[in-house]
């Protein structure tokens, strides 16, 4: 929890996601618009963060559909410019997320000077994107090599768009997780993105790991933040702040202020 509070100076801090349009050389990239165009959404997107006072950011990948596990690197080097080129105005701790890839996650930590990643670092999955079997330690010591080990490493122990191999129940999972790899934060996700992590996986995480930060990591809703906050060390929004709540649309400022007002009431009332 130290290691946290020292990266994000906020009590159940509320991290906004950035997603990032489509990148060159994925399915959904918009050529016309190329690179100008995603810097200017993602500016756009995070002033809307900023100005509703959320307490981080982090940026990531969603938009890269189908996704992938070993990444183009023209892909974490067109992130690591968009983030570059808005870098001077990001005045909070921030994060990167290349999905679904740790070691890409790490190297544009280490470029751009992220606070943190997150990623799916432990585990074996079937997925989506067919066998799903993450390493920890090589993505961990990859980060020491690159001279970043005050970089926070979030572990997501539910993937989404994926289904546990192992049998488990999920509390021990990320018991297993916490005791080999020694992650800065424990994330519980729902199925999908945009899908409420389940309170009660919440709950069971949080009772079996009561030192290690828990954050809830997808599907947090402006009438959930509250109950969220009551159980978790913090939370990742991306959809909620949207327009129409759609993790596909724009910030919202409007909504992005609401939510934060909520998370900020929760917080007080905590």
């Amino acid at each position: 929890m130290e290691r946290l509070r020292k990266v994000i100076c906020t009590a159940k801090p509320v991290i906004g996601m950035v997603h990032l349009g489509a990148l060159p050389g994925t399915p959904l990239h918009d050529a016309e618009a190329g690179v100008e165009g995603l810097i200017a959404a993602a500016e756009r997107n995070f002033a809307a963060l900023h100005a509703a006072g959320f307490d981080a950011v982090m940026f990531g990948t969603e938009n890269d559909r189908p996704y992938e596990f070993d990444v183009d690197c023209a892909s974490t080097v067109t992130m690591a410019c968009v983030i570059g080129r808005l870098r001077a105005a990001v005045t909070v701790p921030f994060g990167v997320n290349v999905l679904w890839d740790p070691m890409s996650t790490v190297a544009l930590a280490a470029a751009t000077g992220a606070a943190f990643v997150r990623e799916i670092f432990t585990g074996t999955y079937a997925s989506d994107m067919g066998p799903w079997i993450p390493n920890a330690g090589q993505a961990m010591r990859y980060r020491n090599r690159l001279g970043r080990s005050d970089c926070l490493m979030f572990y997501n122990v539910s993937a989404e768009f994926a289904d546990s191999l192992d049998r488990r129940p999920l509390p021990d999972r990320a018991r297993g997780a916490v005791y080999s790899s020694v992650p800065d934060a424990v994330l519980v996700s729902g199925q999908m993105t945009g899908e409420a992590a389940s309170l009660s996986d919440l709950e069971a995480v949080r009772t079996v790991l009561p030192t290690t930060p828990i954050m809830a990591n997808t599907g947090v809703g402006r009438e959930t933040v509250a109950e969220v906050l009551r159980m978790a060390d913090g939370c990742v929004v991306g959809s909620a702040p949207k327009v129409n709540g759609d993790t596909w649309n724009a910030i919202d400022p409007e909504r992005a202020k609401d939510f934060m007002a909520r998370a900020r009431a929760a917080r007080g009332a905590a």
